[in-house]
């Protein structure tokens, strides 16, 4: 079966003072989870608010549902945007319970909030027994999780993970790892920033390796880690230090 492109780039530049991230093509297909692999600095965050349609490019162009965005136009309708989400290392979370939280996207997007597709997501999370707790008074793990309920409550079509376990225990890592594992039966397109080799291999179908603002290797899961083509992606791996 021929897999559907969600996503198309094509001489995508983005320049900022002292940095240049610069990606010549690369294809996005619905169902699967892209891992961006690299060091700090190396242009994951840039590439994701591209994605998100929050930062614009300097030059270049970006197909999303087969529509062309280059920085002339690069402002899709709120539809658009409403199909995509992000979730972020450190949540921002309303000052309201948790469940006003969770279900704030049905609401802007005038969605019926049906409690039993709410709750199959809650309890998936183990964050019940959180529905009416204060945001502010949760711990860094129980805030991610609620961020990612909101995040998946609404269908979205793209998701967009920054480093959204950075900063969490072992436990809170495998119940969001195994939430979007089961999130993918939906068929949505994830880019997953994250640090960590071994959750790239347990949740990525593609890693991509990106370093300065170029990419380096693109391949499957097994042959990325297995039988890399780059002498680059090898040194990373290794653990050896980028100049």
């Amino acid at each position: 079966m021929e897999k559907m492109i969600t996503y198309q780039i094509k001489g995508l530049v983005k320049e900022y003072p002292g940095f240049t991230l610069k990606i010549d093509d690369l294809t996005l297909y619905r169902g699967e989870i892209f891992c961006l692999l690299g060091p700090s600095g190396a242009g994951k965050t840039t590439l994701l608010r591209i994605l998100n349609f929050l930062e614009e490019p300097t030059a270049g162009e970006v197909y999303y549902g087969g529509v062309k965005y280059t920085k002339e136009n690069f402002n899709p309708p709120l539809e658009i945007m409403r199909e995509i989400t992000t979730v972020f290392q450190r949540p921002a979370l309303l000052k309201e319970s948790v469940w006003n939280n969770i279900i704030y996207p049905l609401k802007i997007r005038g969605q019926k909030v049906d409690r039993e597709e709410v709750m199959a997501i809650v309890e998936e999370l183990s964050i019940a027994q959180l529905l009416h707790r204060p945001c502010t008074t949760l711990s860094g793990g129980e805030a991610q999780r609620v961020a990612l309920a909101r995040a998946l409550v609404f269908k979205p079509r793209v998701i967009l993970l920054d480093e959204p376990t950075a900063n969490l225990d072992p436990n809170n890592i495998r119940i969001i790892e195994d939430m979007m594992t089961k999130y993918m039966e939906k068929k949505p397109t994830v880019v997953w920033i994250t640090h960590n080799h071994f959750q790239a291999k347990r949740v990525g179908d593609r890693i991509c390796l990106l370093e300065e603002g170029r990419v380096v290797e693109i391949n499957d899961k097994e042959n990325f880690f297995t039988n890399p083509s780059q002498k680059r992606t090898r040194e990373f791996l290794a653990g050896e230090m980028f100049y």
